[in-house]
């Protein structure tokens, strides 16, 4: 069978799907050579009446079982991270609602799960003192429900401090107050614009020596810190320079599989968007990369990455609409309807050129629904064979 995709300049070619699925064997021993973080999407409920202005509705019992799928391959979940709309559909009340049921299902499968802290119960402006308040609260809830907690960057900090000084002030007073060691989380303007700045500076240097000196005053506090500058020169930089038993996660979807790999003086960890859509894959090339196969590691998700660089293309922020495309292909959930509308947030031909590549990867347990789903996307549009 074929089908006909529209390109970049409109024009549609003829594609052949693959007939067979990638071959990936069920999920043996846990990883152990990294360790890996998918960052996790959450389910739309189509049913529900709502619209752009209403709270996300959200299915709970798909969101939960893509989640149930990442844990039997042996992955991590990072739960309410930007992956799951946070800012972009889903607001606070819906997070920790999602922190809440996603921690209880993880303890209930002995699932490995973190989530995000952040401030997006303020909605105007803001003074240090209540960034403070809405950060320990959302601390609160994440180590309440067993979770370890991710220090998300926030849009308020970002818009209310005056320098350097107050980044420090307000992640030291967290940082002391945490139960258990955080991970630091610095998220890039490319995925987030309202981020611009962070650490104090728009020199990306000077912010880095901010962010150390968190780290360095607090070093038993941070299990690790997740990098997502799309920038693999400055990543491994970072990572050379953490305190001793500070892991670095890269959330560098651009160039993991290097970063990953490592080098001779130390490797990335991972905490990835892209790991949502590849997650069998990527946790297949983990246990071959645990038998020291470096070269086997590289060669099942090198060819991965021009998926990723298409999917977070600018603007980065929306690549959360081909995930959720691959999800409803690959058969994880009925339908490609997202909280806040976000399915129309990307192209047709940018959706057709992300189910190619992942077709093309065998990444659909059965390539002939996500055919037929795609083909059904596309008569949506207008477009029929």
């Amino acid at each position: 069978m074929t089908i006909r995709l529209p390109g970049a300049d409109g024009r549609l070619c003829t594609y052949e799907p693959r007939t067979e699925p990638l071959a990936i064997a069920p999920a043996g021993e846990p990883l152990a050579s990294r360790t890996v973080f998918s960052a996790a999407h959450v389910v739309a409920d189509p049913r529900a009446d709502v619209s752009p202005d209403s709270a996300a509705a959200v299915d709970w019992d798909a969101t939960l079982a893509f989640r149930r799928h990442l844990w039997s391959h042996g992955l991590g979940v990072a739960e309410a991270m930007d992956t799951a709309q946070r800012g972009m559909g889903l607001d606070w009340a819906g997070a920790a609602e999602l922190v809440r049921r996603s921690s209880a299902e993880a303890r209930a499968v002995g699932g490995r799960i973190a989530c995000g802290v952040g401030t997006d119960q303020l909605t105007g402006p803001a003074t240090l003192h209540e960034v403070r308040a809405a950060y320990e609260e959302q601390l609160t809830l994440v180590e309440e429900s067993g979770a370890q907690a991710i220090l998300m960057a926030s849009r308020a900090l970002a818009a209310t401090a005056a320098g350097p000084e107050d980044y420090l002030d307000v992640y030291g007073h967290l940082l002391r107050q945490a139960a258990d060691p955080v991970i630091l989380h610095w998220l890039g303007p490319m995925f987030d614009p309202a981020l611009e700045g962070y650490w104090g500076s728009d020199d990306l240097d000077a912010a880095t020596e901010v962010f150390l000196q968190v780290i360095a005053a607090h070093p038993d506090k941070v299990d690790g810190v997740k990098v997502s500058l799309l920038d693999a020169r400055r990543e491994v930089e970072l990572r050379r320079r953490l305190p001793d038993g500070v892991r670095c996660y890269t959330g560098d979807d651009f160039n993991y599989p290097e970063l990953i790999a490592g080098d001779e003086r130390g490797f990335s960890h991972a905490l990835l968007g892209i790991f949502d859509p590849l997650g069998p894959l990527a946790a297949r090339a983990v246990r071959v990369l645990d038998t020291g196969d470096v070269k086997g590691f590289r060669e099942l998700l090198d060819p991965t990455v021009e998926l990723s660089r298409h999917l977070f293309q600018p603007p980065t922020r929306f690549y959360k609409t081909g995930v959720v495309l691959l999800a409803w292909l690959a058969g994880h959930q009925e339908h490609f309807a997202m909280v806040g509308g976000l399915q129309s947030a990307r192209s047709l031909p940018h959706l057709a050129r992300a189910y190619e590549l992942a077709d093309g990867l065998g990444l659909f347990p059965s390539p002939e629904r996500a055919e037929t789903r795609m083909k059904t996307l596309l008569a949506l549009y207008g477009v029929t064979s």
